[in-house]
């Protein structure tokens, strides 16, 4: 699950633990190089995974630590996952994002951390790439539409960030919030959400494991139609949780009002869990298609509650289908 395969054919496991001071200078001029345009944007993991290999990485150890987060599903195809997409912000239809996202400019890219913390920051691209080892995990989506995919997402755990910037014991809460440009996403322009478009989290489902700051896709750097150049992925909540395009993170006292929950409150709820016994107001969700493996026509496949992941100890004695 965590072998990357190369164009060339070569397989290069996927180390998790990259730290020296030479692969963080690597990196930069990775980087840099891909902002010149001298690099199309491919083969972030391979090049990581050769300085792992120089450093001594064990990829064995790296392999099961990573595998442990991962689902163990049939990946998506990487064409359906990157031309089939929810981003309002470029269009409503599903091909709109990735005809219209090439206006996106992914670098220089900032994104500040406030609000109720002791260490306020803001962190451009760089440093949010050499902040924490990458991880390539493989991840179940399932959009409150119905449907889902399975992606190979490339980031770290977003714990390792909040702990950097020391939330104080007013925090309850992190929000979200997403680049709302007119030059830049054509979608801005419609009234079909108030912008900027704005997600959140309680603290503890932030700093979960499974949550991702995440920063590529099938061994790549996000393309824009996906959420570059960074976002969060919520693995066990419907994939508008998953906030794209973040240039602010805010931790709060008091629970954000997201984008969807403003537009329509009674259809989505602050939560958001997947749920196949809470359906939507205008649709089941006992029942899934895949992305393409499953057809309008063949038999759905069941939902799994949270997704199928083990996070029901975060709702203990909470009544999910009042807080969905």
């Amino acid at each position: 699950m965590l072998i990357k395969r190369s164009p060339n054919g070569i397989d290069l496991p996927f180390p998790s633990e990259i730290t020296p001071r030479a692969v963080f200078e690597n990196r930069r001029a990775f980087i840099r190089q891909m902002a010149a345009g001298s690099i199309a944007g491919g083969a972030l993991l391979e090049m990581l995974s050769r300085e792992a290999f120089a450093q001594g990485v064990n990829p064995k150890l790296a392999a099961r630590r990573n595998a442990a987060l991962s689902a163990q599903d049939k990946p998506t195809a990487y064409h359906d996952a990157t031309h089939y997409n929810n981003f309002y912000e470029f269009g409503t239809d599903k091909s709109d994002p990735a005809e219209n996202a090439g206006t996106l400019r992914p670098r220089p890219w900032t994104v500040s951390i406030e609000g109720e913390v002791k260490k306020p920051l803001t962190l451009d691209l760089d440093a949010l790439l050499k902040l924490a080892p990458l991880e390539e995990r493989v991840y179940r989506l399932r959009c409150v539409e119905g449907w889902s995919m399975v992606i190979p997402w490339v980031g770290y755990s977003l714990s390792e960030l909040i702990k950097r910037v020391e939330p104080t014991g007013n925090a309850k809460y992190v929000e979200f919030i997403s680049l709302a440009d007119r030059k830049q996403m054509p979608g801005v322009a419609s009234r079909v959400l108030d912008w900027p478009y704005t997600e959140g989290l309680r603290l503890d489902e932030a700093n979960h494991p499974l949550t991702l700051l995440t920063l590529g896709m099938y061994g790549e750097v996000l393309p824009n139609q996906n959420g570059a150049p960074v976002r969060i992925v919520v693995p066990w909540k419907y994939g508008f949780k998953s906030a794209k395009s973040i240039v602010k993170i805010r931790f709060t006292r008091d629970m954000p009002r997201t984008s969807w929950n403003r537009s329509a409150p009674s259809e989505y709820g602050f939560y958001s869990n997947v749920n196949p016994e809470v359906d939507h107001p205008r649709w089941s969700q006992a029942t899934e298609r895949r992305i393409g493996e499953d057809s309008f026509l063949s038999r759905k496949r069941k939902t799994l509650m949270f997704n199928g992941y083990d996070v029901a100890s975060l709702y203990t004695g909470m009544d999910l289908k009042k807080n969905f």
